[in-house]
């Protein structure tokens, strides 16, 4: 397989790269999509994603925690 063709066989879509994050985040996937998203996704989208995930969860949080304690 030339180099041509494993980037074409790893591109992913960000909407793709966006799930496997929220299915990894929950700790639930299913076996045969996991190997899909190994071959298709690459890890440096897999990193950016998560995270940008990290931080809007953590930012998340952080708005709740003060909107509950607020006066």
């Amino acid at each position: 397989m030339s180099a041509a063709d494993q980037a074409d066989a790893r591109k992913g879509s960000l909407l793709r790269t966006i799930k496997a994050v929220g299915w990894g985040f929950f700790g639930v996937r299913k076996d045969s999509d996991y190997q899909e998203d190994i071959a298709r996704l690459t890890p440096l989208h897999i990193i950016a994603v998560g995270l940008v995930a990290v931080m809007l969860f953590v930012g998340g949080l952080i708005l709740l925690v003060k909107f509950v304690v607020a006066p």
